[in-house]
């Protein structure tokens, strides 16, 4: 398979293979864009985004809902091409493709409602104006995609800055090119009239050229390291930015939890993907009076698991060849800080594909507990009580998703509210990202800014405030005839108004 690009372009000389995990096998050659390039598909788009933004809402649902339709049509296809370039197994592929499908349904299906002018209240002061609130498009979006959800992650931004009329340019990761060429052929087939979504391949430094671009916003998906790196591109022009970034998640157990349930919760969180998620389980608190039943279960459960190249296989090879020696590297730190492998270890390390490892009673401060491993790795660790769980899970330089397992409804969600993350599942693991009306992202090393739901829809337009005087006003404050009387007057309303309505908040 070779990328294509828009006609007319010119042609980058240089080029880059894109490789099966598994295999090395190569899957295609894809085109190295650079910055002449990338300024091109920029200004294509600024061209498209015109017609795009003037549309009529309807209209841009229909052709989004269109592609939703097309993507389901041809769910294997993608999936088949998910699976030969990340390795992770074909059905889960085809759940990272359905859960695409539901965001871009959604996106669709509000953004008007979102989106859409409506009245506001404008207040006793300016009784005479209209007031109007509604948002309008940025104009062209910049995303920058990465490896392990190929499909889903790079939707969350195209499909809700393309339902708030925006134009996309759109850079997969240099490892998964040939899903991020599906995703923008597939919109064409819906959508040819105008390259409203572009492709532009390459590695950093194509990235880096989107940034520094003409875009009027950037959305990043990757590590902290590299979200600095773009937030300095994009600098040189102010180009405002929502980045989405690592996590350290947490998986917190009470003493009255389901711990069968959880401990196929943990499994599932910190293993699918061979642990090569965000908003993966990493850490595993559990209430010392549980600690030993979870751990055996978890230890039960995990080992049944394999990884491999074969339908059968539970997950596949990591993607990225240099993760494995930061996996490594975490798993030795813990052993050598005094945690214990209770499942696997160093030996469970065989290039491409990397074993279960469950490691126990690891310290605080060891890498394999204070970094992102994004590896099929978990730590457990004993706990007093869900509190201290909490704290444990805070402190922490992420703050992305989490996840509590209790049987006490008040206790769990004190829990879920006190966790300091942007989203927090209870009784089940990653429930949040298959909620499109929920937002997406967190704080701190994990990003900044919001993808889906009405905040995602918002990410990608400016709010655009209108007043209108439908009627003279009884006093003219804004003009040099106004008198002292004038002011009296107002100043008394006012007066007469606050103070009435903080008398009536004291006395309820």
């Amino acid at each position: 398979m070779v990328a294509t690009w828009t006609q007319g372009q010119a042609t980058p000389a240089a080029t880059f293979d894109t490789l099966n995990p598994a295999t090395s096998e190569v899957i295609g050659t894809f085109p190295v864009f650079g910055e002449a390039e990338v300024g091109q598909a920029v200004d294509r788009a600024r061209q498209a985004a015109s017609w795009w933004a003037g549309l009529s809402w309807k209209d841009r649902q229909t052709r989004l809902m269109a592609w939703k339709s097309y993507i389901t049509r041809y769910i294997g296809r993608l999936a088949e091409l998910v699976h030969t370039e990340t390795g992770k197994p074909l059905g889960d592929a085809q759940l990272e493709i359905m859960l695409a499908i539901v965001h871009i349904d959604w996106a669709a299906r509000h953004a008007r409602k979102v989106l859409g002018p409506r009245r506001v209240r404008s207040g006793l002061v300016a009784i005479n104006q209209a007031s109007t609130l509604e948002y309008q498009p940025l104009g062209v979006v910049g995303v920058i995609g990465p490896w392990n959800y190929p499909v889903f992650t790079p939707v969350g931004s195209i499909a809700y800055a393309l339902a708030a009329g925006n134009a996309v340019v759109f850079k997969p990761s240099e490892f998964t090119p040939a899903v991020g060429g599906w995703l923008v052929s597939s919109f064409a087939e819906v959508v040819p009239e105008q390259p409203v979504l572009q492709l532009v391949t390459g590695g950093g430094q194509t990235g880096d050229f989107l940034a520094r671009s003409a875009v009027n916003k950037i959305a990043f998906t990757g590590s902290a390291a590299t979200a600095r790196k773009v937030m300095a591109a994009c600098a040189q022009n102010l180009t405002p930015m929502v980045a989405e970034c690592g996590g350290k998640d947490a998986f917190i157990i009470g003493s009255d939890a389901d711990l069968d349930a959880a401990a196929d919760a943990a499994a599932w969180g910190a293993l699918s993907n061979a642990g090569q998620t965000c908003i993966g389980v990493e850490r595993v608190y559990v209430v010392e009076n549980v600690y030993h039943t979870f751990l055996d279960k978890l230890s039960e459960r995990v080992s049944q698991l394999r990884p491999g190249e074969d339908r059968e296989a539970d997950y596949g090879p990591m993607t990225m060849p240099s993760q494995i020696d930061v996996v490594e590297k975490h798993i030795a730190d813990a052993l050598a800080r005094g945690g214990r492998s209770v499942v696997g270890g160093i030996a469970s390390i065989r290039r491409p594909f990397i074993g279960p490892v469950v490691l126990a009673d690891v310290p605080e401060e060891s890498r394999a507990v204070t970094d992102e491993t994004f590896g099929p790795t978990i730590t457990v660790a004993k706990v007093a009580d869900l509190d201290e769980g909490v704290r444990l899970a805070n402190d922490s330089r992420y703050g992305l998703g989490g996840t509590i397992f209790s049987g006490n409804k008040k206790a769990a969600m004190a829990a879920a509210r006190a966790l300091h993350s942007g989203m927090t599942a209870i009784n089940a693991v990653v429930a949040f990202a298959s909620v499109p009306a929920l937002p997406f992202g967190g704080s701190g090393d994990s990003g900044f800014g919001r993808i889906h739901g009405a905040d995602g829809l918002r990410e990608f337009a400016r709010p655009k405030a209108i007043t209108r005087q439908r009627m003279k006003p009884m006093v003219n404050l804004t003009s040099f005839s106004r008198t002292d009387q004038d002011m009296k007057k107002i100043l008394s309303l006012v007066t007469i108004l606050q103070i009435g309505r903080a008398s009536c908040r004291e006395r309820v």
